[in-house]
């Protein structure tokens, strides 16, 4: 063969072309959950009835919507990059929602913006957009330099009438203009204050090639219930710090896709994790790695809806054959104590330990995180520690949620396998 013909096919074949030096890597989220109808119309109210209590502003705009409103939302991100994109999902809304205009800033505090680092959003080059029920809708690249641990402000503007919106828990606090477009403003003025975010639903980065994400897939103790607002004290935010913490793991992002009152086998405030693995976890951007904690409110329910260890086990097994078709690994992590929660039995606690002997011996995940190990009560194992105990027996409190983050062995996302 011509010397000149080999070196071309050389240069052309696949094999020797030159590796991508970045790439899109998630580095915040937030899962939907399913959206609840708006509440009936009160019938008139009795003669001498006491007064109705005045509802809870971020259950009125869910209702209703937004109108002529400005919606600006805090997060707290993980890695850090110099171009940012920003994705919003509408998975289960009934109409579509017309947003006229997003921005993205770094936050000062509270409302307030770093006025310097405003860009406003485009999409396909245009200003706004429609997202309809089932979509989602990814900016176009923003050049914005941030690094890892950042607060970010996402600002949205809806002229018109939005209907219920997707929303989610935050655990930070969002901040929603009476009225008009303050998309630029540096502070909103007075704002209707909620925890909740709307629409939105990720944050990617443009980072190096070698830059992954660890999707922490769960229920309510993933989401960070109870943990105190504004503060980044959920488990996934804490693992987060001290991964960027660490230089050999700095190169890890996390996105939290905890949803309160989630279910392995059966719809709740969620999709049943079965159902949403696919769009909450496989398709986030550069992810190598879901760690799965979930099955105690299958568990809890268990009186009315029966389950069990089996059924868990069985669900675990299609998840973690999934994510491996995906070229995902797994992390299997037990499910803390919950001794002394209203939903908690003895027919429950029997099938919570075999779950979590199961996620300990069964070789089939490719890492475990014994999180019972790290929060139960050494008197009573069926119980979660006093000091990590707010009150209602299952969910931790900051301290606890640290000592969830703090059991997980780093060294599992880097050893080669």
């Amino acid at each position: 063969m011509n010397s000149r013909l080999v070196l071309l096919l050389l240069f052309l074949t696949p094999a020797f072309a030159e590796s991508p030096k970045e790439h899109w890597v998630v580095s915040w989220t937030t899962a939907q959950p399913l959206i609840r109808p708006p509440a009936p119309t009160p019938r008139p109210a009795a003669a001498n009835a006491p007064a109705p209590k005045a509802p809870n502003p971020g259950q009125a705009i869910n209702t209703r919507g937004f109108h002529d409103q400005t919606v600006r939302m805090i997060v707290h991100t993980s890695l850090g990059g110099k171009k940012l994109r920003v994705k919003f999902s509408n998975p289960f809304g009934g109409a579509p929602a017309v947003i006229d205009g997003a921005h993205l800033a770094m936050r000062d505090k509270e409302s307030a913006i770093v006025a310097s680092s405003d860009h406003a959003l485009s999409f396909n080059g245009k200003p706004g957009f429609t997202i309809g029920p089932g979509m989602i809708i990814v900016s176009d690249p923003v050049d914005m330099t941030i690094p890892a641990q950042s607060d970010l402000a996402v600002s949205l503007y809806v002229s018109g009438e939005s209907g219920p919106p997707s929303s989610h828990n935050s655990f930070h606090t969002t901040y929603i203009s009476k009225s008009g477009n303050q998309l630029t403003v540096p502070v909103i003025d007075d704002p209707i204050k909620t925890t909740l975010y709307y629409w939105l639903a990720g944050i990617d980065v443009l980072a190096d090639a070698k830059a992954e994400a660890i999707v922490t897939f769960g229920d309510s103790i993933t989401d960070g219930a109870l943990s105190t607002v504004d503060t980044n004290h959920m488990w996934p935010a804490v693992l987060a710090a001290r991964l960027s913490a660490n230089k050999a793991t700095a190169r890890f992002g996390v996105a939290n896709m905890g949803i309160g009152g989630n279910r392995v086998l059966r719809d709740g405030a969620g999709a049943s994790a079965l159902a949403r693995f696919d769009r909450d976890v496989l398709s986030q951007s550069g992810v190598k790695w879901v760690m799965l904690l979930e099955g105690i409110n299958d568990i809890g329910h268990g009186n009315t809806e029966p389950v069990t260890a089996d059924e868990l086990i069985g669900a675990f097994k299609q998840l973690i054959e999934r994510a491996h078709t995906h070229g995902v690994k797994v992390v299997g992590c037990t499910l803390t104590p919950y001794g002394g929660a209203g939903y908690s039995r003895e027919e429950g606690e029997a099938i919570r330990q075999a779950l979590n002997k199961w996620i300990r011996t069964g070789g089939e995940l490719d890492a475990v995180v014994d999180f019972e190990a790290a929060t139960r009560d050494s008197a009573d194992p069926k119980k979660i520690r006093a000091e990590f105990d707010p009150g209602d027996h299952l969910h931790p409190n900051d301290a606890g949620y640290k000592a969830m983050a703090e059991a997980v062995d780093l060294s599992i996302f880097t050893k080669k396998r």
